[in-house]
């Protein structure tokens, strides 16, 4: 692979692209998204087992040798953009990226397989807002067992599988069934967290919680500024879409000045986050300088997100204002995903001291 960044889409990626955006179009639809969230079953189960079993991309980051399509990052990156832009509420940056880089820290071939293939669904038990290298929960291990309580997990509700971190510095693989899940209130409900409670559950030991943690939640931040720019295009797009439609004073709205002034300032932030999101996954793929290319990412991802959804919601007028009309799923998608993996404050104190840059 080369040892230059490359920000492009390859042939490849871009038909990767097509296919999971027709997908999405069949199984995620605006109505059908927001009736999810309205009831008691938010995940689709059935975007899921086709993005697994129709088109086996939950195994993109595992090695063909662990029954994985042995694809990196990069197509990792632009099946969530896909997933951003449907605001998709499937496991897959939680399972097919988070719990599998720590299963492949862990070199735990087994729950491996199981998650490439889209039998299991993997959560990695620490919370959604936790960055890289930041201190986190751990349950108390004693005479074999695990106690303890873990909050703000995403997707925990849907996992089979949870990789609890315990106070004896080991990763554990839990069998959900053999925990307590609580749904929390969370504002993203195409996203939704929970508290896990352990009261004695058995856990098999896979290898030290500490890198695997690292490792899981740089490609969970690097790869979420993806998930960002999906959902930051679809804002734009809509919004400018909308504003040559609507009419004031007999002519499109998105004709006066002050609209096109502030569309244009929300396509530059667009344009640069690409450009970051696109070099935190190529780094990740090349596995050069991806502490560096992530905390870039993610100290300017969070921040366009959120005021591309504010801009779309506002520019929408009234019609933004109403549950009916999906912009208010992609502005709460963008709020939590602003604290999810480190907020962009984090990321720029990491940056900081990874250039050795010190504050005034």
């Amino acid at each position: 692979m080369s040892a230059q960044p490359d920000l492009l889409y390859s042939e490849e990626e871009e038909a990767l692209r097509a296919a999971v955006r027709d997908l999405l179009a069949d199984h995620c639809d605006a109505p059908g998204v927001i009736a999810r969230t309205e009831s008691d079953t938010p995940h689709d189960r059935e975007a899921w087992k086709a993005l697994t079993d129709g088109m086996g991309l939950a195994g993109l980051l595992v090695p063909e040798e662990h029954g994985g399509q042995g694809a990196t990052h990069r197509e990792a990156a632009v099946v969530l953009e896909e997933l951003g832009r449907a605001v998709a509420p499937v496991p897959y940056l939680t399972s097919a990226v988070v719990a599998t880089e720590a299963l492949l820290a862990c070199d735990a071939h087994d729950l491996l397989a199981d998650l490439a293939s889209g039998r299991s669904i993997g959560a990695l038990a620490v919370a959604l807002s936790i960055a890289p290298g930041a201190a986190y929960q751990v349950v108390r291990h004693e005479d074999g067992a695990l106690h303890g309580e873990l909050t703000a997990i995403a997707d925990a509700a849907v996992a089979d599988v949870l990789l609890v971190p315990a106070d004896d510095g080991g990763l554990y693989a839990v069998d959900a069934e053999a925990v307590t899940v609580t749904p929390q209130v969370s504002l993203d409900l195409t996203r939704p967290v929970a508290t896990v409670t352990l009261d004695g559950a058995a856990g098999r030991l896979l290898g030290d919680a500490e890198p695997a943690v690292r490792r899981a939640l740089r490609a969970g931040a690097g790869l979420l500024a993806s998930e960002q720019l999906g959902l930051a295009e679809w804002t734009l797009t809509e919004t400018v879409r909308y504003l040559k439609e609507r009419k004031q004073f007999n002519r499109p709205v998105g004709g006066f000045q002050a609209l096109k002034h502030r569309l244009a300032q929300l396509w530059l932030e667009v344009v640069n986050l690409r450009a970051a999101a696109r070099n935190a996954a190529d780094a990740l793929a090349r596995g050069e300088d991806a502490d560096l290319a992530v905390a870039v990412a993610q100290s300017y991802a969070a921040p366009v997100a959120v005021h591309t959804a504010e801009e779309a919601l506002q520019l929408h007028a009234g019609i933004g204002m109403t549950w009916e009309h999906p912009v208010h799923l992609y502005l709460k998608r963008a709020k939590a995903d602003s604290l999810a993996y480190g907020t962009a404050g984090a990321h720029r104190a990491a940056l900081a001291e990874l250039v050795d840059l010190q504050a005034p």
